[in-house]
């Protein structure tokens, strides 16, 4: 993250989108990561939500709100998609994007 995103007095919006396998269990891989957000809730206090795109049910997206210290929480997520293995669930040949968003001005 740049130094001018990260001395913005807003917060940022994140949207984290990837695929995951087809012949993954998703009853498994959104246990990993809802433990994984609520984790992130628990200590950085940024709720996280897991969505799933229509008529696609491989792609997923985390979204964060609020985001006040967006240096902080993207540490705090990197640790925690590591400790969560979460990247072993993605489609061969993908990565998780992280988009992040502020309001207009």
């Amino acid at each position: 993250m740049s130094d001018a995103t990260a001395s913005l007095s807003t917060t940022v919006q994140y949207f984290i989108y990837y695929r995951v396998r087809e012949e993954l269990d998703a009853e498994v891989a959104q246990a990993a990561v809802r433990a994984m957000q609520a984790e992130l809730e628990r200590t950085h206090g940024v709720r996280g939500r897991l969505l799933t795109r229509l008529n696609e049910p491989a792609t997923w997206m985390e979204v964060y709100a609020d985001v006040a210290d967006p240096t902080q929480f993207e540490a705090a997520l990197g640790a925690a998609v590591n400790a969560a293995a979460l990247d072993s669930h993605l489609a061969e040949g993908t990565v998780r994007h992280i988009e992040r968003f502020i309001e207009c001005a």
